[in-house]
């Protein structure tokens, strides 16, 4: 089985890493293209800070912290990881696993995260984001989920 979650982490951070790469070598900084009238643009975006640019240049904090986050996440798929008895879980871990090592690869390689999905709700001009945050959100989503109503 770790196998098939070796392949789901490398394709999610493939997918990550490739939408950047097209961002970074098609796009100069701040342009934005609008996909669907005001509602969704790809904008080209850096961010040297965490979520929403908090602790901004800070990588002495946040290469430690992903290190460590890895490496929790990983004893927690090996330990309790279960795709067929335990989806919400399994696949919470697996979406947070890839998305860190996504925006890790940045923080390393580039020294900033690349941010490009913009999406405009209710006039309120959301912070532009990125593949890897995504599986972020929605794996601490799951996790929460399971947590909440499958956890005995």
């Amino acid at each position: 089985m770790i196998i098939a979650y070796i392949g789901i982490i490398v394709g999610l951070v493939l997918l990550d890493q490739v939408t950047k790469f097209v961002i970074v070598h098609n796009m100069h900084l701040g342009q934005d293209i609008p996909v669907i009238g005001d509602f969704f643009s790809i904008t080209s975006h850096r961010n040297r800070g965490a979520a929403w640019g908090m602790m901004e240049g800070r990588m002495d904090i946040f290469i430690p912290i992903t290190i460590l986050v890895l490496l929790v996440l990983s004893y927690m798929l090996k330990k309790d990881g279960d795709i067929t008895n335990k989806p919400l879980f399994t696949w919470g871990i697996l979406l947070m696993i890839s998305g860190a090592i996504g925006n890790f690869i940045d923080r390393i390689w580039r020294e900033e995260v690349v941010d490009f999905l913009d999406f405009y709700i209710f006039n309120y001009n959301f912070p532009v984001f990125n593949v890897a945050d995504m599986c972020l959100t929605i794996g601490v989503g799951f996790l929460i989920v399971y947590i909440l109503f499958f956890e005995q």
